[in-house]
């Protein structure tokens, strides 16, 4: 039976905190360069950091897309020491990894090295079998030949990450930085994601569970909606009925139902709810306030609402949440 993930104190980093990504002949670029930019980049702010190294996957040029080539820090050899490994895309979901690839991440899963894939590179571990019995998802467009290849994996094809503790899979392209910002709030808390998201001038946390396509905003509302939006976000401790917003947002009640679902994709109701999760989780992670008076601060109206919200979404408990990632300022 294989041993569960080690992990440090809150904020003190992975046990093996050697991170490489696979490089391989016609490499997606804007996946590889989010494995970079998140693990790869200098980070002299913090007292501890990931290392990082690329790994050819096979011999020969490798060709990246927009015309680069691209020279690795070393061959499969690499994985060996990897406390992490990265699959960023993969060349096509017909194209079968290398023998000799999908040996070296049965190695690394077996003897617990996380296995991380961005959008197409889920193939990748699913033809590796690490992915059998599990959760998983990829870019929506891929996500039917997954499950038709491969139908002992759990397919969520309408979020963005999936964390399975030693294996974790991204959707579609951007959803990678999505995942990786999870990783590091993880292994080194909220604080320092934060840092790295802000430096990345990105979100600092959209769950895993979030929708992978959102219609955008109609022009013609897009700015009324987005200073409504504002508003709500300053007054979470407030009730804020429907006729309240509506009356704000100058309209009926039946078209800004229409219209915040066209440029949110949910309900004002569901999306007060993540909103409110949102500030409840921050207020856990950097405050010692008791959980009664933060789920007053968010507007759930009792703990036990919040208790019941947090069970639902995060699938844990406001307790265990705090525990999980709050840690000294």
């Amino acid at each position: 039976m294989k041993k569960p993930p080690k992990r440090s104190r809150a904020g003190q980093g992975p046990a093996n905190p050697r991170v490489v990504a696979l490089v391989y002949d016609g490499l997606c670029t804007f996946e590889y360069g989010i494995a970079v930019e998140m693990f790869g980049l200098a980070r002299p702010e913090f007292e501890r950091w990931y290392s990082f190294a690329s790994c050819a996957v096979e011999r020969g040029p490798l060709r990246a897309a927009g015309g680069l080539r691209v020279q690795a820090d070393g061959g499969l050899e690499l994985l060996a020491k990897a406390g992490t490994v990265i699959v960023p895309g993969w060349r096509g979901a017909d194209a079968m990894p290398p023998p000799a690839l999908l040996d070296a991440l049965r190695a690394a899963h077996k003897r617990g090295a996380r296995l991380l894939s961005f959008c197409s590179g889920v193939f990748v571990l699913a033809a590796a079998g690490v992915l059998d019995g599990r959760a998983a998802t990829t870019h929506w467009r891929y996500a039917q030949a997954l499950a038709e290849r491969y139908p002992r994996i759990r397919i969520q094809p309408d979020v963005l990450y999936v964390d399975e503790g030693h294996v974790l899979t991204s959707a579609g392209s951007a959803a990678a930085i999505d995942l990786s910002l999870h990783l590091i709030r993880r292994d080194y808390g909220p604080r320092v994601a934060n840092q790295v998201a802000r430096r990345a001038v990105v979100p600092t946390h959209r769950d895993g569970g979030q929708a992978q396509f959102i219609p955008a905003p109609l022009p013609e509302q897009g700015a009324a909606l987005g200073k409504l939006l504002e508003w709500m976000r300053g007054h979470l401790d407030q009730p804020l009925q429907l006729n309240e917003l509506a009356e704000r947002a100058r309209m009926s009640e039946r078209t800004f139902l229409r219209r915040f679902e066209e440029a949110t994709g949910c309900s004002p109701k569901q999306w007060l709810i993540q909103e409110r999760l949102g500030r409840a989780r921050e207020l856990l992670e950097g405050s010692q306030w008791p959980v009664e008076r933060i789920a007053d601060a968010c507007g759930f109206g009792s703990a036990d609402t919040m208790r019941h919200h947090f069970r639902r979404t995060l699938k844990v408990s406001p307790a265990r949440y705090r525990e999980r990632f709050a840690h000294a300022a």
